[in-house]
């Protein structure tokens, strides 16, 4: 009854904590990157002073929009809203665990893409439509990627459940292996272009708050572009937990022992500051890429990861 108490305090504090620091960590990269730039940069808190704005608007509705115009907002902030809280944070063994299987988080993170295609296809603008294409093209080699790095994992873990995982790389002490590198630089590229963080030649306009395609999002206002903006925003803080649980599990709590909740908390804070200056580090010296380079980009996510699976299968017959 106690583990169970604690779990479901642990649980609650991860889900809190995701839900109200998310805009923080937008608001740290985009500072990073100002300072990095030479610029004084914006407030911290401007993403919340932002949301807020928003929910205070008016929702305005196209003539040409349907019944579910206002739904696909809604299905793209809940799909990323469950994947964070399925996704382990400063502790293992949350009641959501059983649950944290990365098939399950790569279906929750297509349902958001494809709700918010469906929602720029909705008024059958030309913006939209482009953007819907764009995101679908992005999309195909970015699942590819990660599902062919699931292969990976289940070889090294046998399992492909996120708890497992970090669990099996904490105590194996794996430490730096060809193998686990590719899948590294696999996984950060198609973080980096689901994300919305690879600099292009034709940025979001709300790349300072949600990495969502300004085509798709261009008809939606007030409380709607509120949603698609925390969507956005809730996909970055996704990332970096998949990332930080995966390769970087060292340090995280177990839920069931309340003493280590303080170290855990302190690390995940670490881990996270650590990705978001690597992150300006990459937006910054990098130069924009062209468009139609990004499948190119993801093209060579997809090989990294079959490399990485190759490599271990190999290694696993070795060892057999």
């Amino acid at each position: 009854m106690l583990g169970f108490t604690l779990a479901f305090i642990a649980t609650g504090l991860h889900v809190a904590l995701c839900f109200a620091v998310a805009p923080l960590l937008i608001g740290t990269t985009n500072k990073l990157r100002a300072w990095l730039l030479g610029r004084r940069g914006p407030p911290l808190l401007l993403p919340y002073w932002h949301l807020a704005k928003l929910l205070r608007k008016s929702t305005v509705l196209p003539d040409t929009a349907t019944d579910l115009f206002t739904f696909w907002p809604l299905g793209a902030m809940l799909a990323m809203a469950v994947s964070v809280m399925l996704i382990p944070g400063f502790s293992t063994g949350l009641l959501t665990g059983p649950a944290a299987d990365a098939i399950t988080i790569v279906g929750l993170f297509a349902l958001a893409r494809a709700a918010t295609m469906l929602g720029g296809l909705e008024t059958g603008a030309g913006f939209g439509g482009a953007g819907a294409a764009r995101e679908a093209l992005f999309g195909i080699f970015a699942e590819g990627a990660l599902l062919v790095l699931l292969l990976a994992f289940a070889l090294l873990a046998r399992t492909t459940n996120i708890d497992g995982i970090a669990n099996d790389f904490r105590a194996a002490h794996l430490g730096i292996s060809v193998s686990l590198g590719f899948a590294l630089a696999a996984m950060l590229a198609v973080a980096l272009t689901e994300a919305g963080r690879i600099p292009t030649d034709n940025p979001s306009g709300h790349l300072e708050l949600a990495m969502v395609h300004e085509a798709m999002a261009l008809d939606y206002s007030g409380r709607l572009l509120a949603l698609l903006d925390y969507a956005g925003v809730l996909r970055l803080l996704a990332w970096m937990n998949l990332i930080g649980t995966i390769f970087l599990p060292f340090g995280m709590a177990r839920a069931g022992d309340v003493l280590s909740w303080p170290l855990g908390l302190v690390l995940w804070a670490l881990k996270l500051a650590v990705m978001a200056v690597a992150l300006c580090l990459f937006e910054v010296s990098r130069a924009k890429m062209r468009v139609f380079r990004v499948p190119e980009f993801l093209g060579a996510a997809l090989l990294l990861g079959m490399l990485a699976s190759v490599f271990l299968f190999v290694a696993a017959r070795i060892g057999a």
